[in-house]
């Protein structure tokens, strides 16, 4: 009598990935499991699994769970994030099963594979787009005749050629993941920074299409979508049913839009361009319902024009303005420190300027090298000299030496700590105001970094003493003014501990409540649980929206 056979032994063709968190979805592989029938042939998309894990996982365990799969082929994704780690797993695959077949994709290793070590450990490197070249290679390595190039340039169909891929998003993935998605392809700008630069243009999906699998998406319980098109209002008819989609979605049956809605929305948007039909749109939107990320990158002309971006300044900081007094989205803006030519001092005028604005987060990016990316062309003229390991930080250049460049470096790491958290409103105000408010964080940054050498692992309490030390020292600013700023701030935070310096205000304060915390507490409590079991998956959601 023969046995069972194995689910393992149904298994052909593994795609993996390592993801930054778990809460990250991989679009792309979803791309290639949707077109494997259709380009690679009929059954080769019952014979493929997808594996997704974190980079924070063993490399060993890892590849014991990949190996029990028996695949004859995996195909990796490689990004920036992952590299290193994913290095390690194919090396172990190569030393235990030399047998099986190592496909790499992804932009990480589309340029410069000759000098990456995955790129010599793999048997062959799909770049550029994957949907039909890897099927294609899947069924070559299955079935033959086997291929003679190691390397694969990918083939760039008709968007109309590609199978969506939104229904292989799982149940679990919908409840519990963030989910992206993608109305276009490309993008029309030259920015010198980014891989979006070497496309051509943009290419929109035939929109009927797209909003029949967001609807699907919304119908089977998806509530928090992030698009990952790098020009959303580039196509302003698109821009304005997508919203229209989304905001009809929020509405109650009567048909006033809900206070408190379960959907989560997110998108990149151009600066410079928010015409009346979006922002009657935009308008409406509820708190906590709608995320813009707006790249600004650099209010210096000579900076845009070096690097080839091309952004109205003027129309940035009116939409932003607007945006933030006009709308409750919440505004996401990013700058990129370590540009050619781009001083300290040009840098904190467009920090100031951008603070100015009030966005409600400032991502303060350092240049990175992207491979393949035409920031290299400056490389010479302006002495780039950049970190050979992932993620190819910038670490001096012609205008900012390798000291200063720390500095900065540092400031980034407290920023996200203090501001971006969102825990600090009034003893920030205090901190970075009056004057310039990049060199006023600066110095804090600098201060903390002699008084600790940390730039991590901080609690929220030692954060308030810190803080508190730096206001009523080499700030100088009256103890009752920060007391008070740092008091609401602790207090709005729902933090629990005791930060020395407020230990006997804290005191004060709860011996004063006694007697009606007894009578309201356990009330209180329960709302207070329930409603931080509501919010704490969306502000996961909107934090991994913001970094991803």
């Amino acid at each position: 009598m023969s046995s069972m056979p194995s689910p393992a032994s149904s298994t052909s063709i593994v795609l993996a990935t390592l993801n930054a968190k778990y809460i990250h979805a991989s679009l792309g592989l979803r791309y290639l499991l949707a077109n494997m029938d259709t380009h690679g042939g009929a059954g080769l998309r019952k014979v493929t699994q997808l594996r997704e894990f974190v980079i924070q996982q063993s490399p060993n365990l890892i590849v014991e769970q990949l190996l029990a799969l028996e695949p004859r082929v995996i195909g990796l994704g490689i990004y920036i994030w992952n590299v290193v780690e994913t290095t390690q797993v194919v090396r172990l695959l190569k030393t235990l099963r030399p047998d099986i077949r190592i496909v790499l994709g992804g932009p990480e290793v589309s340029f410069e594979t000759d000098s990456q070590e995955i790129c010599r450990l793999a048997d062959h490197i799909v770049t550029g787009w994957g949907d039909v070249s890897f099927p294609k290679l899947c069924r070559a390595l299955l079935d033959g005749p086997q291929p003679l190039m190691k390397i694969i340039a990918g083939e760039q169909p008709p968007l109309a050629e590609l199978n969506l891929p939104y229904t292989e998003y799982t149940d679990e993935d919908l409840a519990k993941r963030l989910l992206y998605v993608e109305a276009s392809r490309g993008c029309p700008f030259k920015c010198e920074f980014c891989l979006s630069s070497l496309d051509k243009t943009a290419w929109a999906f035939e929109l009927d299409r797209f909003m029949v699998e967001m609807d699907s998406l919304y119908q089977r319980g998806a509530r928090n979508f992030k698009f990952v098109d790098r020009t959303f209002n580039l196509k302003i008819d698109f821009s304005v049913r997508i919203l229209q989609f989304f905001l009809d979605r929020m509405k109650d049956q009567s048909g006033q839009v809900l206070a408190a809605p379960d959907v989560f929305v997110h998108f990149e948007v151009v600066p410079d361009s928010l015409p009346d039909r979006l922002k009657v749109l935009i308008a409406q939107f509820p708190a906590g319902s709608l995320q813009f990320e707006v790249g600004i990158q650099s209010f210096n002309p000579e900076v845009q024009q070096r690097i080839s971006r091309k952004q109205d300044n003027l129309k940035t900081a009116d939409n932003l303005r607007w945006l933030v007094s006009q709308s409750q989205a919440h505004v996401h803006a990013d700058l990129i420190f370590g540009l050619p030519g781009e001083t300290v001092e040009s840098f904190a005028n467009g920090f100031d300027q951008l603070y100015a604005l009030a966005p409600h987060e400032i991502q303060f990016g350092i240049l990175k090298r992207l491979r393949g990316t035409p920031i290299t062309r400056h490389t010479a003229g302006y002495a780039m000299l950049y970190d050979p390991q992932t993620p190819y930080t910038i670490m001096q250049n012609s205008s900012v030496d390798f000291v200063a460049m720390q500095r900065v470096k540092r400031f980034a790491r407290y920023w996200e700590m203090l501001a971006n958290s969102g825990r600090f409103a009034r003893a920030l105000k205090l901190l970075l105001e009056p004057g310039s408010a990049f060199f006023n964080f600066l110095g804090f940054s600098d201060w903390l970094w002699l008084t600790t050498g940390k730039t991590h692992e901080f609690a929220l309490e030692k954060l308030v003493d810190l803080l508190h030390a730096h206001l009523t020292g080499p700030r100088d600013l009256a103890l009752d003014t920060v007391n008070a700023a740092l008091m609401e701030d602790y207090r709005n935070s729902g933090a629990r501990g005791r930060p020395q310096c407020l230990a006997e205000l804290l005191s004060g304060q709860r011996q004063a409540a006694t007697g009606v915390a007894a009578k309201s507490g356990s009330e209180r409590q329960s709302r207070h649980v329930q409603q931080n079991q509501h919010s704490q998956h969306r502000d996961e959601i909107q934090k991994a929206a913001a970094a991803a």
